[in-house]
């Protein structure tokens, strides 16, 4: 059974890893390739800022909270772990900001200690796996799925994010740009992210503390696919966020990025069945996630892999039951 997955993000990465955990010791014939014409750090995945949390606003297909819920509890499952250090994993708290009283998020209950900040807080504002497995990369770009099933590939896992609608028309997908400053600021341990419903989502200043660096940012412009740094953006940022923060006037920068989020009303996981001559081949969508391919990302890998599985069971080629995950 020879697997194909389109992208190296996020999205690509663990959806191989789920497929590959859950089916290689029931599937010896099993082989996955991961092509994509950009690796790290050169992904939109190495663009983001990195941080576990949904929209504020209710999912339009509800499974998607379950995907953020399982995506949750994964990542703090692995917290503790050898690994986490190079997963990038480690738990900090933050504040979200607005401007007027809001409901709490649906995810209130998946985080940890979620709550309201005191007046006294307010005060604050005043204004890793895959190669050892046997999965092999190759860089390249993918023109078209026939290309990919000329190649050989039984099953094909799109997760293309902004660029799938290259592979296949999707009138529903387009680039939700962003722009972010990366600075060297130790002494940031909260994340700050302020909203204006008035203005929308990623339009208002953040800042995220990673492990090695400090994410700034609020920028989002829909359907603009210029991957050139801009000033009047980077302004807007700085400007922002030091207005927010200003001991971050004495930050280093240390680098500036451009990205895509793969907008889209609803994240396209399903499977789908194309004819090429004589064959047919089976395709599984994973992509359309939007500014929160981090927060849902390994939900909607147990959901391809599930989809994956019944390709299998049709094909009568799953002798045993895999292992769950």
């Amino acid at each position: 059974m020879h697997v194909v997955v389109i992208g190296a993000g996020i999205i690509g990465l663990s959806t191989a890893l789920c497929i590959h955990e859950r089916y290689h010791s029931v599937l010896p014939s099993l082989d996955v390739k991961i092509y994509a014409d950009r690796f790290t750090p050169l992904t939109n995945t190495d663009v983001a800022a990195g941080l576990w949390q949904p929209y504020l606003s209710e999912p339009s297909h509800p499974q998607e909270a379950h995907w953020n819920q399982q995506t949750f509890d994964y990542l703090l499952s692995h917290i503790h772990s050898p690994n986490a250090a190079n997963m990038g994993l480690t738990l900090i708290s933050g504040y979200n900001l607005f401007h007027g009283a809001v409901p709490d998020p649906f995810w209130k209950d998946t985080v940890l200690g979620f709550r309201r900040l005191t007046p006294r807080e307010l005060d604050m504002f005043p204004d890793y796996r895959l190669t050892e497995r046997g999965v092999k990369f190759f860089q390249r770009k993918v023109e078209s799925f026939e290309e990919v099933v000329r190649g050989g590939a039984d099953v094909i896992i799109n997760c293309t994010g902004v660029w799938a609608g290259a592979l296949q028309p999707d009138p529903l997908l387009q680039p939700g740009r962003g722009q972010i400053i990366k600075v060297d600021a130790p002494w940031m341990k909260n994340f700050i992210i302020t909203h204006d419903p008035g203005r929308g989502i990623y339009q208002s200043p953040y800042i995220i503390p990673g492990i090695q660096t400090v994410t700034l940012g609020g920028i989002f412009q829909l359907g603009n696919w210029s991957e050139v740094n801009n000033i009047e953006d980077h302004n807007t940022i700085w400007e922002g966020c030091c207005r927010l923060e200003p001991t971050l006037k004495e930050a280093n920068i240390v680098a500036e990025w451009t990205g895509f989020r793969p907008v889209r009303s609803q994240v396209r996981l399903e499977r789908e069945q194309l004819s090429f001559g004589s064959s047919v081949t089976e395709v599984i969508h994973n992509y359309g996630h939007g500014g929160y391919g981090l927060t849902i990302h390994w939900g909607c890998a147990l959901e391809a892999a599930k989809l994956f599985q019944k390709v299998l069971e049709e094909r009568k080629l799953l002798k045993i039951p895999p292992p769950h995950l």
